[in-house]
């Protein structure tokens, strides 16, 4: 993949994660609205959680780290990708179907395991039937990842990075049914809300599978379901992904550590939820966007003995990703409070809640940089089919978590969830920095990354003084009904005005390289 449709394959995934993400923003704005921080809430976050955790070993995180090099290096080498991608999607659907049967049956387990404060409250029986009936996406989703893998590594990635969408439209339209059905107000009306956003998890999750299989059948990969074999290939997967299931999940076990915590304090799992959608918004789209293009372009350029190819993808990731997030980062520390204020605070989402919630978003944002790296240094170990020392990295950072999500817990409360995930990512990033020192040229920065960097770092520092002063100015009007929306608009526009501004006046990028990049 020449570096211009590198970029453009960075856009196009990005700019699709950006609709996903601002649609699951309005989705979670919404649950907040109707549902607040209750047991409902709380309930209902906590059983969508668990599949979502689960894909990230059997979807995103371990089986498609250790399937989409294997598939690429298949393409390129001119091999039977066709069948290796076949007998993969069998494989996987029936581990799956066998796993979510398991799983159900457990489902009180699995509900302890991830919030055991909510033993012997309301919010656990909430908990068990939301997650029975959700669980299931854990199928649909992880085949929709492995067909994406498919189109991503055939260089189509419309399809794949727009499937997401589909999940939030969906559970819109649920929670705007039942609102327009049974009202808001009473519990009695909530626990009905929370039963509709639960079966619209498993409805979402058919949808988005069928959307790729369709895409995927177009581009000549007709995945069908049939009796599992395990071949030689697959054997080679799975010794590659089992340690890679760690690894590639790393962040969302850390954020399992943390709604642990979170579970002893009333509200905190619903205040992390809400703060996680913000800072998830700057990562999906850019953090994302690099991981799925990136991983498959490095794997075929390793394949070819392309080093050269190979560094430059690596460094203009690493730069893109950076000169996106570093700024993202210093605006949530520094307006976290008028952002949780517009957006969050009406319907049963109180100012105590935009509170804490705000203070999680800030604490948050200092690790947003490291998580979108994380992203760029990782494919970097699976393009090499190295899964063995992400894991181990894994290890030490999920030790460090648990240590500072627990440890702090008794002194600061519910932010030391934030504080252990945050620092973890920093810690995980030099890990993986660490161990890339000998991976040659095509892991190294050059010194086009190297001069922009500190650039980057400056101009989004200016921007976060200019934010500052301009959210002080705009005080008044950030609290004024209908007025607050355009004055946090305007924030926003001073923020990316003055960020590209300086940043071009000082040479941290060029303008006209995103310009070229989002035009084709």
């Amino acid at each position: 993949m020449k570096p211009i449709r590198l970029m453009a394959g960075f856009f196009t995934v990005g700019i699709w994660t950006l609709a996903s993400r601002l649609l699951g923003f309005v989705r979670d704005v919404m649950i907040a609205a109707y549902l607040g921080t209750g047991p409902v809430a709380e309930a209902f976050l906590i059983a969508f959680s668990l599949p979502n955790l689960f894909r990230r070993f059997f979807a995103e995180g371990a089986f498609n780290m250790a399937f989409v090099p294997m598939f690429s290096k298949k393409l390129e080498g001119g091999e039977d990708a066709k069948r290796f991608a076949q007998d993969a999607f069998i494989g996987l659907a029936a581990i799956l179907i066998v796993f979510s049967t398991i799983a159900i049956v457990l489902m009180p387990a699995l509900v302890a395991m991830m919030a055991s404060g909510f033993i012997g409250t309301e919010r656990f029986d909430l908990a068990v039937y939301y997650g029975r009936i959700a669980f299931p996406y854990i199928l649909f989703i992880s085949l929709s990842a492995l067909l994406s893998g498919v189109l991503n590594a055939t260089g189509r990635f419309t399809a794949a990075a727009a499937a997401p969408v589909l999940l939030n439209i969906i559970f819109i339209g649920a929670l705007v049914l039942t609102g327009l059905a049974c009202g808001c107000g009473g519990s009695e009306n909530q626990t009905l809300m929370g039963s509709a956003l639960a079966y619209a998890v498993p409805i979402a999750g058919i949808a988005q599978v069928a959307l790729v299989w369709t895409a995927a059948k177009r581009a000549g990969y007709p995945m069908r379901l049939g009796r599992p074999k395990m071949t030689p290939e697959l054997k080679r997967l799975a010794i590659i992904a089992a340690p890679a299931a760690l690894a590639g999940g790393v962040v969302q076990i850390n954020l399992l550590v943390g709604r642990q915590v979170a579970s002893f304090f009333d509200g905190a799992v619903a205040w992390l939820n809400y703060a996680d959608r913000l800072y998830q918004l700057p990562l999906g789209v850019v953090g994302i966007a690099i991981g799925v293009v990136l991983l498959p372009d490095l794997s075929r350029r390793l394949r070819a003995g392309d080093t050269e190819g190979g560094q430059n993808a690596f460094n203009r990731a690493s730069e893109i990703s950076l000169a996106l997030t570093i700024p993202a980062a210093v605006a949530l520390v520094v307006i976290a409070f008028p952002l949780v204020s517009v957006l969050y605070e009406r319907g049963a989402f109180d100012q105590d809640d935009t509170n804490a919630t705000a203070l999680a978003v800030a604490v948050y944002g200092l690790g947003l940089p490291a998580f979108v790296m994380q992203k760029t240094l990782q494919p970097l170990y699976f393009a090499r089919e190295d899964t063995k020392r992400p894991f181990y990295f894994a290890l030490v950072a999920l030790a460090l978590n648990a240590a500072l999500a627990i440890g702090l817990s008794p002194l600061i409360g519910y932010i030391a969830a934030a504080v252990g995930t945050s620092l973890t990512g920093w810690a995980t990033v030099l890990l993986l920095w660490w161990g890339a020192r000998n991976m040659g040229d095509a892991a190294k920065f050059d010194s086009r990354f190297q001069r922009r960097l500190p650039r980057i770092v400056l101009a989004s520092l200016a921007m976060g003084v200019v934010l500052w002063i301009s959210a002080d100015i705009l005080a008044p009007a950030l609290e004024m009904g209908q007025l607050r929306y355009l004055a946090l608009l305007a924030l926003v526009i001073i923020g990316i005005t003055s960020y590209f501004g300086i940043g071009q006046i000082i040479g941290a990028f060029k303008l006209s390289e995103f310009k070229r990049n989002l035009r084709r």
